[in-house]
């Protein structure tokens, strides 16, 4: 399992293949980073459980509750980008310095450009779902739904939900195994090379999923476990679990992506 295959010439990243069973690995480190640094880790993932729950409450306001689950789909989407802060906090734990909530919250600073080009590709690819969407809902001729209880109903209990629902996981899960390929390890990859650009980012991360399939499957069945999760107890859970995925991510960047000159494996995961 040591077999390395170049992305870029060098001294540009290289690949490293690891066993099927390695997200287990990574998310045991991951574990340890919140334990590390619980304030914040759990601080970092209550941001988006609270915009979570204002886009949520301003969904079912404006009268549109059908929009409710694709806007939670956003996670899947946008996850990467909202999660800059917590891979620097594992990052500073690697490397032993000072983590607090100042640091994760001006971690994009060490790449500000290319981090917020790749936040707009990713946000791009969230409103691009929601209007599918929409059109979905649309082609349906499901017109008008005034409360939640209604769309429950329209979606479960009548002829038209099966091919509604079917249609709706299929477009959301391509446009997220997409989104997963180009994003998996774009910003880790982006924060710790400063003078890194998105296009070697994106290369690195698509490299990286091809050449790992299997435990890149393994690890996206994960996320989407424990995002689902994390959202049951309405949304209360996703304070631990993003974190957890965040953290455990970064350990995953560092594991299968190394540089000329460095190890490949960092030390963080044999602990």
């Amino acid at each position: 399992m040591n077999e390395t295959i170049s992305v870029f010439p060098a001294p540009r990243p290289r690949i490293r293949r690891v066993p099927v069973d390695r997200p287990w690995a990574w998310l045991s480190a991951g574990w340890r980073d919140i334990v590390a640094a619980p304030g914040p880790s759990l601080a970092y993932g209550l941001v988006p459980v609270l915009a979570g729950w204002l886009a949520v409450f301003l969904m079912l306001w404006l009268n549109l509750p059908y929009l409710v689950l694709p806007l939670s789909a956003g996670f899947f989407f946008i996850g990467p980008f909202i999660a800059v802060g917590l891979y620097e906090i594992s990052r500073r734990l690697e490397t032993r310095q000072l983590v607090n909530g100042q640091t994760s919250l001006l971690a994009w600073r060490r790449n500000p450009e290319q981090i917020a080009l790749m936040g707009v590709l990713l946000l791009l690819f969230h409103l691009a779902w929601m209007r599918i969407a929409q059109l979905l809902f649309a082609i349906f001729e499901w017109r008008t739904v005034q409360s939640w209880d209604r769309f429950v109903e329209l979606v479960w209990a009548t002829s038209r939900s099966l091919p509604f629902v079917a249609l709706g996981v299929g477009f959301g899960a391509a446009m997220a195994a997409i989104a997963f390929v180009i994003g998996a390890f774009s910003i880790p990859y982006l924060l710790d090379r400063r003078n890194s650009n998105i296009f070697e980012a994106i290369a690195t991360s698509v490299a990286a999923t091809r050449l790992n399939f299997r435990p890149m499957l393994l690890w996206a069945c994960l996320i989407v476990f424990l995002t689902v999760l994390g959202m049951v107890p309405g949304l209360f859970g996703l304070i631990v679990t993003l974190p957890l995925i965040a953290h455990a991510t970064w350990h995953a960047y560092r594991d299968i992506v190394h540089f000329d000159g460095e190890t490949a494996g960092p030390a963080t995961l044999a602990g």
